[in-house]
């Protein structure tokens, strides 16, 4: 009996590290790496008068204070109204402080539907030099969109904020202000994440069983396989230095909905200091998650971040130029 005990526990050993290795070669040869060349059509903005414009790089020097990218994907009729509040609040932020410049960057990512006509539309009334359109032949992805727009900016800081406004936009002030906390010389690399940790308990109240669930599975993915000390990395309302920007994007492999995770993660690895702020958010109807799809994605996403680095079929990049 206890010779066949052994065999047993062989057999469970041998079968676990077969599994292990499997994984591992999964992880590898399924890593396709991310396509950075634009179509020639992703290369130019539409100024007001429909004149076309080369985009800029994120490589130049920048040009402006602030740059805010803003992923959308069918937005037609929700993108009036969301697209108002972010160019209020800057311009009432330009009053005060008339030296102060910035851009808004809306990403179409593919959309079927007119997002780029109507964002055409805040061109056409604001200036190019204030509101450019970004639009992609083909979806990418949140994170491929984000990554886009991020590389044809020319603010000193760039904030990532969501097209459904979900996140009080107001709440820039906090982010601006947990960056200048990190206080980021000499190198200025530094990121300020908002966070919605501080309104869980409230939204479990609100939740399922099996949706919470997933959530604390999710979290935990998250602690385990990529970024630690972070609390909520999925808050679609993060504020890099153009420094911090350049380094963290230039490696992003991540396309779909964790590449918030894989972007801190990098930055982690770079040892950039990341602050978490608490902001102001409300749950938007609309969303383009699929909750049980895109949680199953998510953390197959997570898992493999952490293998690709580890098996060296993804690298840390040095920012380098790319078309």
């Amino acid at each position: 009996p206890m010779e066949f005990l052994c065999e047993i526990v062989q057999g469970l050993v041998a079968l676990a590290a077969a599994g292990v290795i499997v994984v591992f070669v999964v992880a590898h040869v399924t890593a396709s790496m991310v396509n950075l060349t634009r179509h020639e059509k992703e290369k130019y903005f539409l100024t007001a008068n429909g004149d076309k414009e080369l985009f800029p790089s994120l490589h130049d020097p920048h040009s402006r204070e602030l740059s805010v990218v803003i992923p959308a994907y069918n937005e037609e009729l929700r993108s009036n109204i969301r697209l108002k509040t972010p160019l209020l609040v800057i311009a009432s932020k330009q009053k005060e402080h008339p030296s102060f410049t910035y851009e808004v960057i809306v990403v179409d990512d593919g959309s079927r539907d007119k997002t780029t006509e109507v964002a055409l539309q805040y061109t056409r009334k604001y200036g190019a030099d204030k509101v450019r359109v970004l639009t992609l032949v083909k979806n990418r992805g949140k994170g491929g969109a984000v990554r886009m727009g991020t590389m044809s900016s020319r603010g000193k800081l760039i904030l990532m904020a969501d097209a459904d406004g979900a996140t009080k936009f107001a709440d820039i002030e906090k982010v601006e202000a947990g960056l200048h906390d990190l206080n980021p010389k000499p190198e200025n690399m530094a990121v300020s994440c908002g966070s919605r940790a501080h309104l869980e308990q409230d939204s479990i109240a609100q939740r399922s069983f099996f949706r919470t669930f997933l959530m604390y599975g999710f979290h935990f993915l998250v602690w385990f396989f990529c970024v630690r000390g972070i609390k909520d990395t999925q808050c679609g309302f993060k504020l890099f230095t153009r420094e911090a920007a350049l380094r963290t994007f230039s490696s992003l492999h991540v396309e779909r909905w964790a590449f918030d995770v894989e972007l801190l993660y990098i930055a982690q690895c770079f040892k950039i200091p990341i602050a978490e702020v608490a902001v102001n958010w409300t749950e938007i109807e609309g969303s383009k998650l699929v909750p049980v799809w895109s949680w199953l994605q998510m953390g197959r996403d997570l898992v493999f971040i952490r293998l690709r680095y580890i098996t060296g079929a993804w690298k840390l990049e040095s920012p380098h130029k790319t078309d």
